[in-house]
C-alpha cells in the first residue's frame, strides 16, 4: 500500500464521520469514501485490474470522480484521466496510446477501444486484502500537449505524489490543521492532484462543477457556504475573482490562495500582498513542471517584491545551467533543471523524448537524473528564483501548457492548408491569444477553426486565422516569428445590432474583445473570445439585468443575435 493510501487509512480510522468529500447535494465521510472506494477497487479486481495496469476514468466533475480515482490507486493500478468535455478523437488517441485495461465512466463511450472493460463508478466488487504495490509503481500517466503533434504522457510514480504531499506539508504551505480544500482544476491537469489526493490528508475536498467554477458569484458563494478556505486558481482566474476575492469573506476567515500555471502580474502580485498584509487572504506562487510531479517551487506573495518562483521545494534540487550544463554565474540568465525523488519516471512509450529531457545529474549521485524545463530563470540577488521566459516553443497561455508546434500539425492536416504556424500575439489592449497563419489555397477561417476543435481542446484552438500569400523568413531561411503581421482589424459584415439587449450586449463584446465594431451576426469565439472573457461578458450582464447566468449560456448561443434573445427570454422569466 502506498503512503498515501496507508494515510487514508489512518484518517479514516480516526475520523470516520469527518466529511471527505462535498459536491452539489453529496457529501461523504471518510468512512463512507473509503467503504465505496474499496468497493470499486474490488470491482475492478474482478476485471483482472492490478498492479502496472492503466485504468481510465472520464467522469464528470463530481464526488464519483474522487471514488474512481482513490479507487483506482487501491486496486494496484494507475489512472489516465479522460476529460469528457475533450474531443472523440483525442481521446480515442489518449485511450489507445495509453495502453487502457479498463474505463471508468458513465456509459460505454463511442471513442473507448472495444477490448478495454467499462464499469460505472458504482460498481461494486467484494473487498479483499490490498494488493501488493511498490512506491515506484505508476500512480498516474497525464498527458500534456506534445511538439510532434501528439500528446506525450508523463509517467509518475506513487512516490513522488506522496513526496508533493510531504514537500507542500514541510513548506508549511498546507496547513498542520484539516482544511477544505476547493477543487478547481481539470482532472487533466497535474494541478489537480495536487488538490484532490489531500483527501488523503484529512482534508475536505469541495468538488467545484462546471457552473460554479466560470461564475464568479455562484463560485464565491459555494466556497462560503462550504466555509473553503484553500483554493488554487491561475493568475488569469484570480484576474477574473479578483474583486470578489479581495473584498473579503463575509465570515472573516483568511483564504489561501494556491496561483500557479503561469506568471502572476506585477500589478496582480502588489494587491495579492497588500490583501495579505491586510489580513484578507494569503497567496503563494507554485512552480513546477507535470514532469516534477505538479510543484517544485514556492513563494509567499508578500511585501513590495516583484513575482518570483522562489525557492525548491523539500525533496527538489534546482540548477540553474548554461548549454554545457555548466552553473551560470549568479544573475546571470540559464535554463532551469530539475533533481530529486519527485521526478517523473519519463513519458510513455517515447525512449527518446525522455532520454532528450531527462538527463544524467553531473552534480547528483551515480544514476541521478536532471529534468530540463525549457525555462529561462536567474537567481535574484535575494537567492530566490526569477522567471524570465521560455528557451522553447512551448507557452503557457491562461495556466495551460501548450506546445504550438501540436497546433500547426493538426492545422496542416488540413487538405487547404501547405504550411501553418502559430504564435502567441497581445496587439494594443487585446489580452493574449492563440493567431494562427496559414498559407494555401483559400480555407476559411470557419473551416480551420472547426478542424481544430475537432482534434483539440478548447483551449488550444486559435482565436483568429490569418491566410498569407508566404511565410516571412530571416536570411537563414527560418520563421522570422517578429514579422509577422498583426491579424486584420475586422469590420463587421452583418447586421447592425438593434434593440436594448443587442446594443448592450455589442458593447459588452466590443470592451472585453476590444474590437471597435461588432455586428449582431458576430460570433463570440471567432472575434477572439474564451472561457475567461465569457466570464467578464456574463459578469456584466448578470449585474445590468440581475439574471442567473453562466458562461454556459454564451457556449451554447455564441452569436451575438442569440444571446440577445437568450438573455431577453430571462428577463422575461424574472420579470
Amino acid at each position: 500500500m502506498s503512503d498515501l493510501l496507508a494515510r487514508f487509512a489512518e484518517v479514516t480510522r480516526l475520523y470516520p464521520d469527518r466529511t471527505a468529500v462535498l459536491a452539489g447535494d453529496t457529501r461523504l465521510t471518510f468512512l463512507q469514501l473509503d467503504e465505496r472506494t474499496a468497493e470499486l477497487a474490488a470491482a475492478l479486481g474482478e476485471q483482472g485490474i492490478g498492479r502496472g495496469d492503466r485504468v481510465g476514468v472520464s467522469l464528470p466533475r463530481g464526488a464519483e470522480l474522487v471514488v474512481a480515482l482513490l479507487a483506482v490507486w487501491r486496486a494496484g493500478a494507475a489512472y489516465v484521466p479522460l476529460d469528457p468535455s475533450y474531443p472523440a478523437d483525442r481521446l480515442s488517441y489518449l485511450a489507445a496510446d495509453s495502453g487502457l485495461r479498463a474505463l471508468l465512466a458513465a456509459e460505454p463511450p463511442a471513442w473507448c477501444p472495444s477490448d478495454v472493460a467499462v464499469l460505472a463508478p458504482s460498481a461494486a466488487g467484494l473487498p479483499g486484502a490490498p494488493p501488493a504495490t511498490s512506491p515506484l509503481d505508476t500512480a498516474y500517466l497525464i498527458y500534456t500537449s506534445g511538439s510532434t503533434g501528439l500528446p506525450k504522457g508523463v509517467q509518475v510514480p506513487q512516490q513522488a505524489v506522496a513526496g508533493l504531499v510531504s514537500a507542500l506539508e514541510l513548506a508549511g504551505i498546507y496547513a498542520a490543521e484539516p482544511r477544505v480544500v476547493a477543487w478547481n482544476a481539470s482532472v487533466s491537469f497535474d494541478a489537480s492532484v495536487q488538490q484532490w489526493a489531500r483527501v488523503c490528508r484529512g482534508d475536505t475536498v469541495v468538488v467545484l462543477d462546471a457552473e460554479h467554477r466560470t461564475d464568479p458569484t455562484l463560485l464565491l458563494a459555494w466556497l462560503d457556504s462550504c466555509g473553503v478556505t484553500d483554493l488554487d486558481l491561475t493568475p488569469s482566474h484570480y484576474a477574473a475573482l479578483r474583486e470578489h476575492l479581495l473584498a473579503g469573506r463575509p465570515d472573516g476567515r483568511t483564504v489561501r490562495l494556491f496561483i500557479g500555471g503561469e506568471p502572476i502580474p506585477s500589478t496582480s502580485w502588489r494587491e495579492l500582498a497588500e490583501a495579505g498584509a491586510r489580513g484578507v487572504l494569503e497567496a503563494v506562487n507554485l512552480y513546477g513542471p507535470t514532469e516534477c510531479t505538479v510543484d517544485s517551487t514556492a513563494s509567499w506573495v508578500t511585501g513590495p517584491g516583484g513575482p518570483q518562483i522562489g525557492v525548491a521545494l523539500p525533496g527538489i534540487q534546482a540548477r540553474v545551467l548554461d548549454e554545457q550544463l555548466r552553473p551560470v554565474r549568479h544573475t546571470a540568465v540559464g535554463e532551469l533543471y530539475l533533481a530529486g525523488v519527485r521526478l517523473a519516471d519519463g513519458y510513455h512509450n517515447r525512449p527518446g523524448l525522455t532520454a532528450q529531457r531527462f538527463v544524467a545529474d553531473p552534480y547528483g549521485a551515480p544514476g541521478s537524473r536532471l529534468y530540463r524545463t525549457g525555462d529561462h530563470v536567474r537567481w535574484s540577488s535575494d537567492g530566490v528564483l526569477e522567471f524570465v521566459g521560455r528557451a522553447d516553443r512551448q507557452v503557457k497561455l491562461r495556466g495551460f501548457r501548450i506546445e504550438l508546434g501540436e497546433i500547426e500539425a493538426v492545422l496542416q492536416g488540413h487538405p487547404g492548408v501547405i504550411a501553418a504556424a502559430v504564435l502567441v500575439r497581445k496587439d494594443g489592449p487585446m489580452e493574449e491569444r492563440l493567431v494562427a497563419y496559414h498559407v494555401g489555397p483559400d480555407v476559411s477561417s470557419e473551416q480551420l477553426r472547426a478542424a481544430a476543435a475537432a482534434s483539440l481542446p478548447e483551449f488550444m484552438v486559435p482565436a483568429e486565422f490569418v491566410q498569407l500569400a508566404e511565410f516571412p523568413r530571416t536570411a537563414n531561411g527560418k520563421l522570422d516569428v517578429g514579422a509577422f503581421p498583426a491579424p486584420p482589424v475586422s469590420t463587421p459584415s452583418g447586421t447592425e445590432p438593434a434593440g436594448e439587449f443587442e446594443k448592450l450586449i455589442a458593447g459588452v463584446w466590443s470592451e472585453v474583445l476590444h474590437r471597435d465594431q461588432i455586428s449582431a451576426d458576430d460570433d463570440f469565439f471567432a472575434l477572439g473570445g474564451h472561457s475567461l472573457v465569457a466570464l467578464r461578458v456574463v459578469a456584466r450582464l448578470k449585474k445590468s439585468f440581475g439574471l442567473r447566468m453562466s458562461t454556459k449560456d454564451v457556449y451554447r448561443h455564441p452569436r451575438l443575435s442569440d444571446l440577445a434573445r437568450h438573455v431577453e427570454s430571462l428577463t422575461t422569466l424574472v420579470g
